[in-house]
């Protein structure tokens, strides 16, 4: 007790505070989103994302330099199609965007970690997730599609594909979908707990995908439930997921502490648009410290057990972490 225990004498100085320092974050801990649309020579930052930018595949080879060269090693990637149609084709076709995008980063820049987001929200003209009939959301039938599209991203050559759907038992689809064509060497980074969150809004206006009707609720996840959360994890790991990911990450800091107790697989948590666009925003007004909450955030997701932080302050963050 008091005066014989003093924690203060372990925080007085900066040297002290390194050495025992618990959670460590690192620019090797971080995966860039990326946004990547039709034409040349173009950047476009979204309004409601200062920072971010929509681009064609020769700006997204810079911007990936720029990343690289940071110490960051992987980049996930959405992509905007210049047309959209009922079945989102344009998600699968072998000369998509995506598919460029992701030829034109492995010869670049072979040793980046290339992610591709499978979804089709992004390519479908009413902006959901899968198949719709009758205004419902098709689950099985959408499987065969979300197996195409990772199917022409690993042939395009990514390194990993991120399904983001979450229809019912599409990793151990896409998982056999890949073993079968001998891509068993790609992996999956499955957005497992996918919320159906408010904090998506800016992202939405990012990637275009904004549904046309109604909402995500029947097949994103209710945002009171935990428990839920464990068996769709622990579901998506039984199909063959590598990396299971949590998604918001600073509302549900809980479920990622849960999930990296329960499991033994790496665990990602997505830093998502609105979660940055606050802290840009309250920055940019001079209300908070812009530098201090992103990396006390970034430290807080690492804190709670993500192994992998997916996050728009990633280029920021590495400079920081580099000095």
């Amino acid at each position: 007790m008091f005066p014989a225990h003093r924690p203060r004498r372990l925080r007085r100085t900066a040297a002290i505070r390194r050495m025992l320092r618990e959670t460590t974050l690192s620019p090797a801990d971080l995966i860039y989103p990326m946004f990547v649309l039709e034409g040349q020579g173009t950047r476009k930052e979204v309004p409601s994302m200062p920072g971010c930018y929509q681009e064609s595949v020769d700006k997204l080879l810079e911007s990936a330099r720029e990343v690289f060269s940071l110490g960051v090693p992987a980049v996930i990637l959405f992509g905007i199609p210049s047309r959209k149609d009922e079945l989102g084709s344009e998600a699968y076709n072998p000369q998509g965007v995506v598919q460029r995008a992701v030829r034109a980063l492995k010869e670049a820049l072979p040793e980046l970690w290339v992610i591709t987001d499978v979804c089709l929200c992004e390519y479908t003209s009413h902006g959901h997730c899968g198949l719709v009939k009758d205004g419902e959301v098709l689950n099985d039938p959408t499987l065969e599609l979300l197996q195409k599209e990772a199917l022409s991203h690993a042939r395009a050559g990514a390194d990993m594909v991120a399904p983001s759907d979450m229809m019912d038992g599409r990793v151990g689809a896409i998982r056999k979908a890949l073993d079968e064509e001998g891509f068993s060497q790609v992996g999956i980074m499955s957005y497992a707990a996918k919320y159906a969150s408010a904090f998506y809004g800016p992202f939405r206006e990012a990637a275009e995908s904004t549904p046309q009707f109604g909402d995500r609720r029947s097949y994103q996840m209710q945002p009171p439930n935990r428990r839920e959360a464990l068996r769709e994890v622990a579901l998506d790991i039984q199909e063959g997921a590598d990396v299971v990911m949590v998604k918001p990450a600073l509302a549900y800091l809980d479920v990622i502490a849960e999930v990296r107790r329960s499991f033994q697989v790496p665990v990602a948590a997505y830093n998502v648009s609105g979660e940055y666009s606050l802290i840009r925003a309250a920055g940019r007004l001079g209300w908070v410290d812009e530098q201090a909450v992103m990396m006390e955030t970034l430290t807080a997701i690492k804190r709670a057990g993500a192994d992998l932080i997916l996050t728009y302050f990633a280029k920021e963050a590495a400079r920081l972490l580099q000095g």
